[in-house]
């Protein structure tokens, strides 16, 4: 069974902010056991840096680092076609209230009998309405 690990725990990794214990220990599962993630997941990593990096809250410099961290995961990056995001996705997010990138985790975690690893609050909550494990 894998790990889905949404952008947020993957963005906490990154900012010295954020709590670290909850993301820290689903780092470490994912670089032994690896993970899945739906195909925004790049797409948001990248958003949410280059964002912060524009805005000062990533120190000059540490942003290599950071991208040879993110680069070295065992990740694999489950393709999101359009009939599954305009469908299952696209319900799911209507059905719990969530964005259609937030539902496409959770679809990729029920599709895959996966664990969801996430600090979205309303994510998890969807999960577990669902039955869908949640890393806590």
């Amino acid at each position: 069974m894998s790990t889905v690990v949404d952008a947020s725990v993957v963005l906490a990794w990154c900012f010295e902010d954020e709590d670290s214990a909850y993301p820290e220990r689903v780092l470490a599962d994912v670089r032994v056991d690896g993970a899945t993630v739906p195909a925004i997941w790049p797409l948001e990593i990248a958003n949410a840096l280059r964002v912060a990096e524009r805005r000062g809250r990533i120190l000059e410099g540490r942003l290599p680092g950071m991208l040879e961290v993110i680069s070295a995961l065992p990740v694999t990056v489950e393709p999101t076609p359009t009939s599954l995001a305009l469908g299952p996705i696209l319900r799911l997010a209507r059905s719990q209230k969530l964005s259609p990138y937030d539902a496409s985790y959770l679809e990729l975690a029920m599709r895959s009998g996966g664990t969801l690893a996430t600090l979205d609050r309303q994510l998890k909550e969807a999960a577990v309405r669902l039955g869908v494990p949640v890393v806590n």
